[in-house]
C-alpha cells in the first residue's frame, strides 16, 4: 500500500492535534511551544510507524476476508500493548534527559491520549484497506458479469440453423457448370454470407444497415431456390439505419419464416421488414407447412429474446400472431 501522503501529512497534523488536550496552545508562541511540538512529533512518529508495521504484519498473516474479525481483535490487543510500551519507554528516556521522575497518574493519562491517536491511525489504514478491497471486488464482479454476458452472447450467436448451409450447398452443386454465370454469383453471395457470419461473432451489435445488407444477400441466395415464391419488401427510413441490432437476429427471423411456412407458386410467402427509429418489425404471412414436417421448437425466438435482454434493450422482443400475419418486433439499440 502506498501511504506516502498519509505519512507526509498525517504525522505532522496528528502531532499538532495532540497538543490540544495538553494545553500547549494556551501558551504564547516560543521555544517552549516548539519543544512541546517536537516531543509530540517524536511520539507520533514512533507510535504511527510501529502500529503501521503491526497492521501490515497482521494483514500479511491473515489476508483472507473471512479472517477479518480475528485480525482486528489481534490488531487492537497488539496496538494497546505497543502504544503503552512505547509511551512508557519514550517518557522514561525524556525523564532521564530532563532529570525528573515519572508519576504513574500522569503516565496513565499520556497512555490514554496516545491510545486515541493509535486507534485513529489504525482506523485510517483499515478503512482505506476495506475501501480498496471493496473497489477490487466491485471491478471483479463487473468483469465477471461482462465475461458471462459475452460468453452467453457468443454461445447464442453460434446457434445458427445448419439447414441453410446444407440447402445452399445442394443448390450450389446443381448450379455449378462450366461457364455458368449464375453459379459464380451464387458462390460470391454465399461467401459474403459466411464472411459476415464469421465477422459478426466478434461484435455484440452491428448497425442495422449492415444487418439489412446481409439479409438482402441471404434472401437473394434463397430466391435461387424459391424463385418468386418468396416476396420480400423493405420499409426502413434512413434515420433507423444507424441504430444497432444483435448480429444475425434479423436474418434469423427471415430464416424462421422460410423454414416454417409454405412458399409455393400457389401460396407465395410474403415478408415485410418495416422500421422506425425505435424498433424493427419483421412480419410474414402465416401459412404453416403441411403436416408431417417437424414443428418449430421455439429455440430461434428464445435465442433472439435472450440476446436482446443480455444487451440491455429498453423494450423486450415482441411476438404477435393476428389472423394470417405473424410478426416479431425487435427493439433497435442506440448507435455506438
Amino acid at each position: 500500500m502506498n501511504d506516502r501522503r498519509f505519512l507526509l501529512f498525517g504525522i505532522p497534523l496528528l502531532a499538532a492535534l495532540e497538543l490540544v488536550p495538553r494545553g500547549s496552545y494556551s501558551q504564547p508562541l516560543g521555544w517552549h511551544w516548539l519543544v512541546d511540538y517536537g516531543v509530540a512529533l517524536l511520539f507520533t512518529i514512533t507510535l504511527w510507524l510501529g502500529n503501521r508495521a503491526l497492521w501490515q504484519w497482521l494483514l500479511r498473516r491473515w489476508p483472507q476476508q473471512a479472517a477479518t474479525a480475528r485480525r482486528l481483535w489481534c490488531l487492537a490487543a497488539a496496538g494497546v500493548a505497543y502504544t503503552a510500551a512505547a509511551s512508557l519507554t519514550l517518557a522514561g528516556l525524556l525523564a532521564m534527559l530532563q532529570g525528573y521522575h515519572l508519576h504513574l497518574a500522569d503516565e496513565l493519562r499520556e497512555i490514554s491520549l496516545n491510545l486515541v491517536s493509535t486507534f485513529i491511525v489504525l482506523l485510517l489504514y483499515e478503512s482505506r484497506h476495506l475501501f480498496v478491497q471493496w473497489e477490487a471486488n466491485l471491478r471483479r464482479a463487473d468483469h465477471l458479469a461482462q465475461a458471462s454476458t459475452q460468453a452467453q452472447l457468443d454461445t447464442l450467436a453460434q446457434q445458427l440453423d445448419p439447414h441453410f448451409l446444407f440447402n445452399s450447398l445442394n443448390t450450389l452443386a446443381a448450379l455449378i457448370e462450366p461457364q455458368n454465370e449464375p453459379a459464380q454469383h451464387y458462390v460470391e453471395g454465399l461467401a459474403d454470407v459466411y464472411r459476415y457470419v464469421l465477422l459478426s461473432r466478434e461484435r455484440p451489435t452491428v448497425p442495422l444497415a449492415e444487418e439489412l445488407a446481409f439479409v438482402q444477400t441471404y434472401v437473394a441466395l434463397q430466391k435461387v431456390r424459391f424463385r418468386d415464391n418468396v416476396l420480400v419488401s423493405y420499409d426502413v427510413p434512413t434515420a433507423a439505419l444507424a441504430r444497432r441490432v444483435a448480429p444475425l437476429s434479423v436474418q434469423g427471423l427471415v430464416e424462421n419464416a422460410l423454414k416454417h411456412n409454405e412458399a409455393s407458386r400457389a401460396r407465395p410467402l410474403h415478408l415485410r421488414l418495416a422500421a422506425d427509429v425505435a424498433s424493427l418489425r419483421v412480419e410474414n404471412t402465416w401459412q404453416p407447412r403441411a403436416a408431417g414436417l417437424a414443428p418449430g421448437t421455439g429455440t430461434g425466438l428464445a435465442n433472439v429474446r435472450q440476446r436482446y435482454a443480455l444487451l440491455g434493450a429498453s423494450q423486450p422482443v415482441q411476438v404477435q400472431q393476428a389472423g394470417d400475419i405473424f410478426a416479431v418486433t425487435l427493439p433497435l439499440l442506440p448507435p455506438a
